[in-house]
């Protein structure tokens, strides 16, 4: 666990730093809809981007005003402070309209900042939907920064390459299912917080090496026989974007509490649905980054969304669901309403909070919330437990 969270909670951490030595390229990258496979292809390291390490907001505030997503602003920050320095390229998709304003914030901001944008600074595009036109226009923008990436790094990406990579992404994908399965047992025998740093320790290590870590992590992870969930509220956190292993602690803190599940765009989202490792590898990746249309950017997939929560659930026996959303994020915003309208009816407490992203979040205020709604499962327990003890009576 040491190497991964060391890989989830520092910016630059070794293994970027030893990749970044070695002389290859770095590839930052914005969103969870960017297919990392093809700069593995090209021999480059695909580094998820984040906004951990912020300190404050004065560029951040400066190019994006007060009114938006804490999550793309600390990412401006962290470039405006030179925390991206090591980056040779970076991506920027439109995941939401403020991810969508980073591409324009960070170039403007690099008129007043010297060096702070990478030389390949490429806007990625994604279709709404996936459906027919969207997923063509979706291999259309594959196959443009495929062209784009090989004639700036001077690499080729060939169908043998991109296979290779899907085949070794693929194995982290199986070990992660694992761990899921194993969350999923009536003992849990692992955190929320360690399962979820080495999760999103997967969005910057090297991919052999993270799947060799990953490897020997679930071997040991099987040979466990204390359970931590025992006498626990199994709780399942959903919402914004969240990179931060804080959130996780701040749940698990309370011993009445441990995370058996999540629905983050860093979290285990993709667990089990490995891409295809014959036939056109575009197509395979298309397929499997757009179809599934997890995050509430996709447009007309609610039900769909709503019955994978509904599937994890049960899966994983979650006592209660936290649906968190950063301020001013109308995406997550709206639909966790919509959730928790939803849950509810079936019988599955819901907590909806309002935070801000990572150094800005109002710990104290997150705490009371959560003990007040740990409590309140506990009493639905009771009661439950009380009715069905009258019936049998």
């Amino acid at each position: 666990m040491k190497t991964f969270y060391e890989a989830a909670t520092r910016v630059q951490c070794d293994a970027i730093a030893n990749w970044k030595s070695s002389g290859k390229p770095v590839v930052g990258y914005t969103c969870s809809y960017t297919p990392a496979e093809i700069f593995y292809a090209a021999d480059i390291l695909p580094v998820r981007l984040r906004g951990i390490e912020t300190g404050g907001m004065e560029v951040g505030d400066t190019y994006f005003g007060p009114f938006i997503c804490s999550f793309p602003k600390c990412i401006l920050q962290l470039a405006g402070k030179g925390k991206f320095s090591f980056l040779d390229g970076a991506i920027i998709t439109p995941g939401c309209d403020g991810m969508r304003r980073l591409d324009e914030c960070w170039r403007k901001a690099g008129e007043d900042y010297d060096n702070i944008v990478p030389d390949f600074f490429y806007y990625f595009d994604v279709p709404h939907k996936s459906e027919n036109h969207g997923m063509a226009w979706f291999i259309e923008e594959i196959n443009a920064m495929i062209k784009q990436v090989e004639k700036h790094f001077g690499v080729s990406i060939t169908s043998e390459k991109l296979n290779a990579a899907i085949k070794a992404f693929n194995k982290g994908r199986k070990l992660l299912k694992e761990i899921e399965d194993l969350r999923s047992r009536d003992d849990v025998l692992v955190s929320g917080t360690d399962v979820f740093a080495a999760t999103v320790a997967g969005t910057v290590m090297p991919r052999n090496e993270y799947t060799k870590a990953l490897e020997t992590w679930v071997t040991r992870l099987k040979k466990r026989k204390t359970s931590l969930s025992k006498g626990k509220k199994r709780l399942m956190l959903v919402g914004s974007i969240s990179d931060e292993i804080d959130l996780f602690e701040m749940l698990e803190s309370n011993t009445d509490a441990i995370v058996v599940a999540e629905n983050l765009c860093f979290g285990l989202r993709f667990e089990g649905s490995e891409i295809p490792e014959t036939g056109d590898p575009i197509e395979a990746l298309a397929t499997h980054y757009l179809a599934r249309s997890v995050c509430p950017r996709m447009y007309g997939k609610y039900k769909e969304r709503l019955a994978t929560l509904k599937e994890k659930i049960t899966q994983a026996q979650v006592d209660g669901v936290v649906m968190q959303n950063i301020r001013f994020c109308d995406l997550h915003g709206a639909e966790n309403s919509l959730f928790e309208r939803d849950l509810e009816a079936m019988g599955i407490p819901c907590l909806k909070v309002e935070r801000e992203y990572g150094p800005l979040i109002d710990i104290g205020r997150m705490k009371l919330r959560i003990n007040a709604y740990l409590e309140r499962i506990e009493t639905l327990k009771e009661s439950a437990a009380a009715r069905k003890a009258l019936r049998a009576g």
